[in-house]
């Protein structure tokens, strides 16, 4: 997360989490995504734990957007979802893994080689190029290439289903893992933030909204709980509406026959319960 810093009096007083964009916001293509990790993987992104690409995405093919290996000869295959994208992006990346595990090393190879004179560099047989790349003692033998697949999905950081998808399919044993991104707006020119192991979430700030809150007429005591015990709360069937309540929302109270009442911040913390209901704490703007 990226935060503006305050200072007064040459001390820094306070933290102001900037709002972030992802491609799509900023009116980019998936392939715009795609080149730019692709052309960067050998020496920005990842410095320490290089990967070796070999194949991006073709038009009308059933393939992922970046094949890459590792020093062990491991297939690192990458899907890039520009914006939101959800639980298909993880489904479509383990089908392609499926597809990958079968390919022999004349497979690979043909990858690599097309690869390689699409980018209008050298042409070398892949375990020579591997073994030079990663600057091994020796080349690893043909029958050591993929072996094992490693799938890594790239999306925007604000993507909460995709995170937890990659999370409940890594449980399962299976090596995946979610890289967010996030695009910062400073000054009229745009910042590229990509994670590394273990990354970091944090919902957007842009995201906060102020949300009209009914405070239930037919309840009589509904509007002074929530007063006086600084909360939002709903019961029976419309409680479940809490749960979409997040920190830093404001919410403006209506009371039928009255219209607005009172507005409030919503504080940090989780979800409650209360008898019968759900509520969060708040913090109130107005006179109570």
């Amino acid at each position: 997360m990226l935060y503006k810093l305050f200072e007064e009096n040459d001390k820094f007083e306070k933290l102001e989490p900037l709002a972030f964009s992802d491609f799509s916001s900023i009116g980019k293509y998936e392939k715009d995504l795609e080149n730019l990790i692709a052309e960067n993987l050998l020496h920005v992104l990842y410095e320490d734990n290089r990967y070796m690409p070999i194949s991006q995405e073709r038009r009308m093919q059933k393939e992922a957007d970046v094949y890459a290996l590792n020093e062990s000869g491991d297939l690192i295959i990458f899907e890039l979802k520009r914006s939101d994208a959800g639980k298909d992006a993880v489904m479509q990346i383990l089908e392609y893994s499926q597809i990958a595990s079968q390919w022999n090393f004349k497979k690979i190879q043909s990858m690599w080689e097309k690869y390689s004179e699409n980018l209008k560099q050298s042409i070398s047989g892949l375990s020579d190029a591997h073994q030079d790349f990663f600057n091994l003692p020796d080349a690893i033998q043909p029958f050591h290439f993929n072996l094992r697949q490693h799938l890594l999905i790239i999306g925007s950081s604000a993507d909460a289903d995709l995170r937890k998808s990659v999370d409940y399919w890594k449980k399962q044993g299976i090596s995946i893992d979610f890289l967010p991104y996030r695009i910062f707006e400073i000054a009229q020119e745009r910042y590229f933030e990509f994670f590394a192991l273990p990354y970091d979430y944090h919902r957007n700030p842009k995201d906060t909204k102020g949300l009209l809150f009914d405070t239930c007429k037919d309840l009589d005591e509904a509007i002074w709980i929530m007063m006086e015990q600084r909360r939002v709360a709903a019961w029976g069937e419309a409680k479940r509406f809490v749960n979409y309540i997040n920190e830093n929302d404001t919410i403006f109270y209506s009371h039928a026959g009255h219209g607005l009442v009172a507005a409030a911040r919503v504080k940090k913390g989780r979800v409650r319960e209360t008898e019968g209901g759900l509520y969060r704490d708040v913090e109130f703007i107005t006179s109570t």
